[in-house]
């Protein structure tokens, strides 16, 4: 068999059954990715014969003797296709994992085709963006500022490093290399929400050809730990095992097979035979806190961080300001309402695996795809018991994460194969295994009681919150904790009280999501204000412009925190709610309705501690190279949250330099130093002082090296232009490297920082939308978001955080569900049974800055890739509610939910009723 693939041909031949994706992996086409194997995402895109087609669903030898090109040959001689370029140009990705295919997509659309981009986009599925930068690629809009002066890179919209690796799909991400000797694991996954393991028979797994060896909790540590990852161990419960005698989900990890191939792998696992003994499963969390309900870790103790195992509480927290009950009685109006949020799933394209080998100096390696490397590297020298210098854990660039990559779920079972083995071995989780093995975003019921006086004043606010953290506590405690502050603690309020639970469930467990329990919490605190403005008769915007905090005002949740770092380091929030409401009057042409159509507006409100509690730290390394340009070493993770991009800036600014003569590497803890990771809204925040520091740093020792050269005062020195100044003398970077190589004294500078003091940021967003009262079906008419993100780093890159962050909370808002029977499984783990939102889905939002200048954060910015997400379910909910009068308490907001209401008010007429 012969396949011309990029206009080479390849005489080899697949292997039978084998798909087109992976024959080309297998011959070293990178830029071809997996993101679901089965059709639905678009990351495997491939040209044949000049039609785009996933290459996933192409049987390898129905490609034989016809023209298959993946990225990698898209531009054929001329190097770089147009719309190779294009997306460079727009910067049309964040992450870059969908970016390959999205790119052989666009290149083969015809003009007819490109006026419905919706339809002809429908295949192709992006998880970072929000579609408006693929959009402006698409019509050849440039979003990138071609040039900088050296020293004015801050605040600039500049490209991002790897763009050019991304477009051309050459960026190395966690699976993109070959490693000679390489085994295969798949993991046997528990068919039982709780059980106990009797026995497991690995004879016949044996005898399959080519398996190396059958893993199960006998060859495991009996280590206990959290899947979590903070850098203080006591913000999580002690709960899990690699693999354990007991199984308390459906997909819970039972055995481990290491075999030479995943299909040896894969029938091993299908041959072991294990004996079960069934336990009682809880799924309902209001049962698993009832008296006499069965336990899930019936032997964890508050010596787990386990706050009452026996009622299945891994945390409880309560408190009060005031008194909210005679505040309430008091009260001119009040509210009270449940509402419940559902389980969602981070959908990274990416999915969560890795590799790992021992070197020859006996070091265990890890490559993998993890937002947090270095407490990775932690956790797994502690299960193992190894010295710190004998674990590295690594990742180039990371498909996506948004918190789902917090949490060390492939790591721990990849170093026990290896460290069995002694062979290099690889786990990658299939799409399946993504949505039933990993995390998901909490499932809470919150409780709300709210009251103002007849001006317009909250007099109380009260929460209850029931938090399911599934099987396992992971980040539970935490998740409730943040719910519950930040969410009341944007509001002045005199009486204010708190009880909040996170319960164990036979459940797929939750974890770190962006937003960290927000938005579970805002779209109950949030429909309460405008509840109490509707009957006030007072204007949303007006309702919160009396009751939100002002600047110096006390950030105040019950019960008191024992952290008093968090301050106003900007305060944007009244500018962001004006940013909003005059964009929301400005005059725009709308779609002409039917008379069953009602129109609404709605708005909401976000403020976020932009580090967690308790510290974040991070070092960096900066050094001037020969030629004058510098090497700068960070932890963070690049993962489509665009650090790279910033830390590149920061260092420039401060060293009067352009981005290019920075050449940075990160995320591997083989390069020194500590990172706590890039989750938090950290990675600017914290990361980027450190950059900061060490480039002020070396500043300094750049122009004491001058003035020792010049035999004249430091202070009389400066950095312009990739120069050192005095007076009328200059000495160039490249210069003073050659001064510092001949007296053996490299100028390298190091600075770091410990996250604290913490700063706030704010977001509010406002929608504009129209409801179908036949149908339920809604459309959004506008959309708009003002953010507080100080000093902007890079607002092109700024806005698309923004719009990535909207449209994830918005397929959260309209129709993601992880839906779980009533045995524990989950119902829909597949892209094509969850709705992800997709080009047609995503309206363009409208993206506005508030102007302030952080005095905590890097060059006065703060971080904006976590909080756009908080306030867009309740704003939609506040909208609906808006134009219908019906205040929908159960997102997602899908047609047949909203369908028996909008039945039960409106009736068959399909037209506006009196309000």
């Amino acid at each position: 068999m012969s396949f011309e693939i990029n206009g080479t041909n390849f005489p080899q031949a697949p292997r039978a059954g084998q798909c087109l994706r992976t024959f080309l992996r297998e011959l070293g086409h990178f830029g071809v990715k997996k993101g679901c194997d089965a059709g639905d995402c678009g990351a495997c895109t491939v040209l044949l014969d000049g039609e785009p087609v996933h290459s996933c669903l192409i049987p390898a030898f129905r490609a034989e003797d016809r023209a298959i090109t993946t990225i990698e040959g898209l531009g054929g001689e001329i190097g770089a296709h147009p719309m190779q370029q294009a997306f460079l140009d727009a910067q049309g990705f964040q992450c870059g994992f969908c970016t390959a295919g999205m790119i052989v997509t666009c290149a083969a659309l015809n003009q007819a085709q490109r006026t419905d981009l919706g339809a002809a986009l429908k295949g192709n599925i992006c998880r970072c963006t929000g579609y408006r930068a693929i959009e402006d690629a698409i019509h050849g809009k440039t979003n990138v500022e071609a040039s900088v002066e050296a020293g004015d890179a801050f605040g600039r919209s500049l490209a991002a490093p790897a763009g050019p690796d991304v477009v051309r799909g050459m960026a190395r991400y966690t699976f993109d290399t070959e490693i000679e000797g390489l085994l295969h694991v798949k993991l046997l996954r528990s068919p039982h929400a709780h059980a106990r393991i009797i026995a497991i028979d690995r004879s016949a797994a044996m005898t399959v050809p080519g398996v190396h060896a059958v893993l199960t909790h006998e060859d495991a540590p009996s280590v206990l730990f959290s899947t979590a990852r903070h850098e203080k161990d006591w913000m999580d419960p002690e709960d899990t095992r690699i693999l354990d005698d007991i199984v308390r989900f459906v997909g819970q990890k039972v055995a481990a097979v290491v075999a030479e191939s995943e299909g040896a792998a894969e029938e091993a696992c299908h041959r072991l035979k294990v004996d079960y003994e069934i336990l009682p499963a809880l799924i309902d969390p209001e049962q698993a806190m009832a008296p006499g309900a069965p336990l899930v870790h019936p032997d964890r103790t508050s010596a787990n961080r386990v706050a009452d195992a026996q009622r299945n509480l891994v945390a409880e927290t309560h408190g009060e300001f005031g008194d909210v009950a005679a505040a309430l009685a008091a009260s001119a109006v009040t509210y009270e309402a449940t509402f419940h949020s559902q389980r969602v799933q981070h959908a990274a394209l990416e999915t969560h695996g890795g590799l790992a080998w021992l070197d020859d100096a006996g070091v265990l390696n890890v490559r993998t795809s993890t937002q947090v490397p270095f407490l990775t590297r932690r956790a797994l020298s502690d299960i193992f018991q190894l010295p710190l210098d004998k674990v590295r854990v690594f990742c180039e660039r990371v498909g996506g994460g948004f918190g789902g990559k917090q949490e060390m779920f492939v790591e721990d079972i990849l170093a026990l194969a290896a460290l069995k083995t002694g062979r290099p071995v690889k786990l990658e989780l299939t799409r399946e295994e993504q949505f039933t093995a990993t995390s998901t975003r909490h499932p809470m019921r919150v409780h709300i009681k709210a009251g103002a006086d007849a001006d317009g004043r909250l007099t109380a606010l009260q929460l209850d919150v029931l938090s399911n953290t599934g099987a396992y506590g992971n980040h539970g405690p935490s998740v409730m904790f943040h719910a519950v502050s930040e969410s009341i603690a944007v509001y002045n309020c005199p009486n204010k009280r708190v009880d909040g639970f996170v319960v164990y469930t036979n459940t797929v467990p939750a974890g770190a999501f962006r937003g960290y329990g927000l938005p579970q919490a805002l779209i109950a605190v949030e429909a309460a204000i405008d509840e109490l403005a509707r009957q006030l008769g007072i204007s949303p915007y007006d309702m919160r412009r009396r009751n939100i905090i002002k600047q110096g005002d006390p950030m105040l949740s019950p019960p008191p925190s024992e952290y008093h770092d968090v301050l106003y380091g900007s305060y944007g929030l009244d500018q962001c709610i004006d940013l909003v409401e005059r964009a929301m009057q400005v005059d725009q042409p709308q779609p002409e309705l039917s008379p069953e159509w009602l129109t609404g507006d709605g708005i909401a409100l976000t403020m976020i501690d932009t580090v967690p509690p308790a510290g974040h730290i991070a070092d960096a390394m900066i050094a001037l190279n020969d030629d004058g340009g510098f090497d700068l070493t960070v932890g963070t993770a690049e993962f489509g949250n665009g650090t790279s991009t910033v830390h590149r800036q920061i260092a420039a600014t401060v060293l009067a330099t352009t981005v290019d003569r920075i050449r940075l590497r990160q995320s591997d803890t083989a390069h020194g130093g500590h990172d706590t990771g890039a989750y938090g809204s950290t990675g600017t925040f914290v990361a980027g002082k450190a950059t900061q520091a060490a480039a002020i740093q070396l500043a300094t020792e750049l122009k004491a090296a001058a003035a020792g050269a010049w035999l004249c005062d430091t202070a009389s020195c400066t950095l312009e232009g990739e120069f050192v100044v005095s007076g009328v003398r200059r000495m160039s970077f490249a210069e003073l490297a050659k001064l510092a190589r001949e007296a053996g004294r490299p100028l390298v500078a190091h600075g770091s920082s410990e996250g604290t003091p913490r700063s706030v940021g704010f977001n509010v967003h406002g929608f504009r939308i129209a409801v179908n009262t036949g149908t339920g079906e809604i459309k959004i008419l506008r959309s708009v978001q003002a953010a507080d993100a100080g000093v902007v780093a890079n607002p092109m890159q700024c806005r698309g955080q923004v719009e990535g962050g909207v449209a994830q909370a918005l397929g959260a808002a309209l129709y993601e569900e992880m839906v779980i029977d009533a045995e524990g499984r989950v119902t829909n783990p597949k892209f094509r049974d969850y709705h992800l939102p997709s080009f047609a889905d995503v309206p363009r939002t409208e993206v506005l800055f508030a102007e302030t200048s952080d005095t905590i954060g890097p060059l006065g910015a703060k971080s904006m890739s976590e909080s756009p997400y908080n306030p867009v379910a309740a704003a939609l909910g506040n909208a609906i509610a808006d134009a219908t009068g019906i205040r929908f308490t159960a997102p997602p907001f899908k047609p047949d939910r909203l369908f028996p209401a909008l039945h039960e008010k409106f009736g068959d007429s399909g037209g506006q009723l009196p309000r």
